[in-house]
């Protein structure tokens, strides 16, 4: 009966091939059995680590009389939220009409043409403190559907009606200056937990995002984030052996964690780790260096991308089990298999582990981060870039995915891109996040529907369309731009244009990003929690630009870089990885030229000086004149027109 998953590209799919549970993977077909046979859809999304998506599995999907009932009276859909994310932010929304307790597995009963009537998550296999079983939710549904449709109708066209009507996107005035930004700061202080660390009690996720805005915003926030950082680093949510976080605790302690490991997690707290690492927190660089070590040396697939995720639950002495696998020491450990990979890879969230990596590489000298971060980097532009430029969204061993890209797919591989650009040196990563950011601007630009900024749409949009089941139902939500554990797509593309911008690709970069943000900016302000990528970008916008190029010599192919490179130079370059600047970069010669060929202007002009290296540090592309040791790097003024100052 699972036959139609067998050979699905998702883990999570595959998992449930063997279900008795006549599954259909997300598309037409699955529809067009529903209005065929004239029966509710039961619409099952969940994803590969998910702890309570295994127990339903296990407890009810495998139960024959279970899907005895799913079989005769509905259609049944198993969704990977992770490669549609779409179909997941769409039923999300339309669950939240029902209950509260929004989470996964999200158990959506729908109409034949998708239109959701009732929904739920995790539904036990017996009546439990007053709730019914799964199989009690079926039976009930199964009967209202043959008794009471037509009121099962006019649930699904309100809560249809509801959405359309909630679905506008947010709009907003101008940028905030640094008054607000500090009262947003302030707002989150407000719910630090100063016994352990984090925001807010149980159960507490580390969201990363906002500790990024932190970051960005300056003292107090900084501070904030540094002892969050330290706090969550000592905890329990962090395996201090493979050095990864989990994904949340269900205690304001930190204690009992939900084991699985995400990739977006993990790569955000790099981020934070390694900024905070600058100013020589040790903390900070311990934890850096840790959470860079799992995903290149846990994470990371032979093909060179990162699996989205590690699962909680391994087997131990034939029993499975949550967690336990984490709770042995490292011999322990050694005896027993890992939890299993989620091996797809996905674009998006592989961007922001070349980000995390290759931005860790660069302020820390450490090539191994930079080793991950170019494989990854090289098998997506060879494998999840389309002929005609558009992206996929997930592979798994080389397979793509037919589910569409998303805008958070083009926002962070960009962003990705960019980063790599900037700890390598090499411009063909930058030209190619252009691209991408070029293509979401394009996209924005031939959209029909109007949506909210100042000329009356957003400045980004996800080529080719969003999902074609939904759309075609009248279902699609515009992007969602409220940030949890990750910024969201609107963010990552602005973000990159913001950055693009600053290597001299244009102001119409920098138009774009000031009007992506805008346009969130009155609803982040009131919800700093749930907008910290938004935030963290409006600090970067409002503050002062720095911009710094270090320009070294060209070598020869063979030379001996320890000879050649003298104490001079190599203490101007660990000055440029540790200097706070918007944008910093280290090339050489050939590299500027390159950079400057392909469009970017602050690149222009910038070579070594009587073959040595020398630093240009520029504020706004005013830039000083430049300078050869580290010494007279740290003696130009943090802000203002740099002495000597020439375009």
């Amino acid at each position: 009966m699972g036959s139609r998953l067998a050979e699905a590209m998702s883990p999570y799919l595959r998992a449930h091939a063997s279900n008795p549970v006549g599954w259909y993977p997300w598309g037409e077909e699955a529809f067009a059995a529903a209005r065929d046979r004239d029966v509710p859809m039961l619409i099952s999304i969940g994803y590969a680590t998910c702890h309570w998506c295994h127990l339903m599995a296990r407890e009810s999907f495998s139960d024959p009389a279970v899907a005895a009932l799913l079989n005769d009276g509905f259609v049944a859909i198993k969704v990977d939220r992770e490669e549609h994310p779409d179909v997941d932010a769409s039923y999300l929304a339309a669950a939240s009409a029902f209950t509260r307790e929004l989470g996964w597995p999200l158990t959506v009963f729908a109409t034949p043409d998708g239109r959701a009537f009732y929904a739920g998550t995790y539904f036990p296999p017996r009546a439990l403190r007053g709730g019914p079983s799964f199989s009690e939710v079926l039976a009930a549904v199964a009967e209202a559907w043959r008794e009471r449709r037509p009121q099962l109708d006019e649930t699904a066209s309100a809560v249809g009606e509801a959405l359309a009507a909630a679905s506008a996107a947010p709009t907003g005035g101008a940028l905030p200056g640094a008054d607000l930004l500090q009262a947003a700061v302030g707002a989150l202080s407000a719910q630090e937990d100063r016994s352990h660390g984090g925001f807010g009690g149980a159960p507490k996720f580390p969201v990363a995002p906002v500790l990024e805005f932190l970051v960005a915003a300056g003292e107090p926030g900084r501070s904030l984030a540094a002892r969050t950082m330290r706090l969550m680093g000592a905890s329990p949510l962090r395996d201090p052996i493979d050095g990864g976080f989990f994904r949340y605790a269900t205690k304001a302690d930190w204690t009992e964690p939900h084991y699985e490991r995400m990739l977006t997690d993990n790569s955000l707290l790099l981020r934070v780790a390694t900024e905070l690492s600058r100013t020589a927190d040790e903390h900070a660089t311990a934890i850096a260096d840790g959470v860079a070590r799992f995903l290149a040396g846990r994470m990371q697939l032979p093909g060179g991308g990162f699996a989205s995720a590690q699962d909680s639950e391994s087997t131990i002495d034939g029993v499975r089990s949550e967690g336990g696998y984490y709770r042995q020491h490292a011999e322990g450990r050694a005896r027993l298999a890992p939890p299993s990979l989620d091996e797809k890879v996905l674009t998006g969230w592989n961007g922001l582990a070349i980000s995390a990596l290759a931005r860790h590489g660069f302020v820390r000298d450490a090539e191994t981060s930079l080793a991950g971060a170019r494989r990854a980097a090289e098998l997506l532009l060879a494998s999840h870039v389309r002929p005609d430029g558009g992206l996929v969204r997930a592979s798994l061993d080389g397979r793509a995915s037919g589910a569409v890209a998303t805008l958070e797919d083009t926002g962070m591989f960009a962003g990705g891109l960019l980063d790599l650009a900037a700890a390598t040196g090499e411009p063909r990563y930058a030209v190619a996040a252009r691209a991408l950011v070029d293509a979401a601007m394009a996209a924005a630009n031939e959209a029909i529907d109007e949506v909210a900024d100042g000329d009356g749409r957003l400045p980004f949009a996800a080529p080719g369309g969003g999902d074609p089941v939904l759309r075609a139902r009248g279902l699609e939500l515009p992007d969602d731009p409220a940030e949890g554990a990750t910024p969201s797509g609107l963010t990552a593309c602005a973000d990159a244009a913001w950055r693009l911008y600053l290597l001299g690709a244009g102001d119409a970069y920098l138009a774009a990003a000031v009007a992506a943000m805008a346009s969130v900016s009155g609803i982040a302000l009131t919800r700093p929690i749930a907008f910290g990528g938004a935030l963290a970008l409006m600090a970067r916008l409002a503050a002062p630009v720095v911009q710094l190029v270090t320009v070294v010599p060209d070598r020869d192919a063979d030379g001996d870089a320890e000879v050649l490179v003298g104490d001079a130079e190599r203490e101007l370059i660990s000055a440029t990885r540790g200097h706070e600047a918007s944008v910093a970069l280290i090339v050489d010669e050939r590299q500027a030229r390159e950079f400057a060929e392909a469009g970017f202007a602050l690149f222009e002009g910038r070579t070594a000086r009587r073959g040595e290296a020398v630093a240009y540090r520029c504020e706004a592309f005013v830039c000083a004149l430049p300078v050869g040791e580290a010494s007279m790097l740290g003696a130009l003024g943090p802000h203002g027109a740099p002495p000597g100052s020439v375009r």
